[in-house]
């Protein structure tokens, strides 16, 4: 905790006019207050004061937490100029958000520090802009920014963003570990993700992070196989075998799956290697093992985790109708099943 570290924060659903109470030096001049008026009122008595430089706080005291969040956030947007990008197209619009441990905070992760207690807001730019750390606003830079969310009326990296970039600047392993476990317990996002993200960062390999990797994805696989079996049983599907190895009699493995209908020949298994339910890579491992299913007459259903958090409904809806379809075709090949 340095100086700048508010005294009395308000709550943070209290946002309607923190944005009145800060201000750059350009919106203030655009409202009509001269660069000298603005000095003579950040002398001692004169009610304002310079919290980041050319962003002022237009009351005496320690700002709040908010004030800090959005100030770090006027600091990063309207600080010095952006770089002009290549071919003499106009620059985009300059962007910002929060990321790090405080957009954790403001996700409402309990093991990241309240904002009262970080030294320092980090706001993630994009590469176009001339910026410094300055006070206790940090910058981090993206080559490409990603979409934010708003929490709280303040835009916010995304949780795996966010949970990089916080991540990078621990070296409490404990503390990596309850910030990645948390993320995925709480379903603030989805383990394989997540570790995309840290392998984007170049963090895998960073021992704090290694470290929790198997535990990340631990849970997060005991949290997917909790969704399938709510959905299954919230929407009436008839009960499957679960966790089970396919084989045929005295022939090679046909590999495991996450359910299995033997008397449909209907197969489905969690596939949380593509990012969104939308996508599928292609030429994917599960692509092959479904195909390979498909010649011995069983259906492989991919069941994306994303679509067990978001879309149960719609995840029930092409199981059944997987089922429904397997009443009308020729009987799948015999299989062993065995417990995995």
């Amino acid at each position: 905790m340095n100086h700048d570290t508010p005294l009395s924060p308000r709550p943070l659903r209290h946002l309607s006019d923190v944005r009145h109470r800060v201000l750059t030096a350009r919106q203030l001049r655009e409202r009509g207050v001269p660069a000298a008026e603005t000095a003579e009122r950040c002398r001692p008595g004169g009610g304002w004061q310079q919290v980041l430089p050319g962003v002022y706080l237009l009351h005496p005291g320690p700002p709040t937490s908010e004030e800090r969040l959005h100030a770090a956030l006027r600091y990063a947007a309207h600080r010095g100029p952006a770089v002009p990008p290549q071919g003499g197209q106009a620059p985009a619009a300059p962007a910002a958000m929060i990321t790090g441990l405080a957009a954790l905070a403001l996700y409402g992760f309990t093991a990241a520090p309240p904002l009262l207690a970080l030294d320092r807001i980090e706001v993630l730019v994009g590469p176009t802009r001339r910026l410094r750390p300055a006070g206790f606003a940090g910058i981090v830079r993206a080559q490409e920014l990603p979409e934010p969310q708003e929490v709280t009326g303040v835009p916010a990296a995304p949780v795996a963003r966010a949970l990089a970039d916080a991540v990078g600047g621990l070296a409490d392993a404990s503390v990596v570990r309850r910030l990645l476990t948390e993320a995925v317990r709480d379903g603030h996002c989805e383990a394989a993700a997540l570790v995309r993200e840290l392998g984007r960062a170049r963090l895998l390999t960073r021992p704090p992070v290694a470290d929790a990797v198997d535990t990340l994805l631990a849970a997060g696989r005991a949290l997917d196989e909790q969704r399938l079996y709510a959905m299954v049983r919230a929407h009436g599907l008839p009960e499957p075998l679960w966790n089970v190895e396919l084989r045929l009699p005295g022939g090679p493995q046909l590999g495991g799956v996450d359910a299995f209908w033997p008397g449909h020949s209907v197969a489905l298994e969690i596939d949380s290697r593509a990012p969104h339910p939308e996508e599928e890579p292609p030429h994917a491992p599960f692509d092959g093992k479904r195909a390979h299913l498909e010649r011995l007459g069983i259906t492989l259903v991919r069941c994306p985790p994303r679509t067990l958090r978001e879309a149960p409904q719609r995840q029930a809806e092409t199981v059944r109708a997987a089922l429904t379809a397997a009443l009308e075709r020729e009987p799948g090949a015999y299989v062993v099943v065995l417990p995995r």
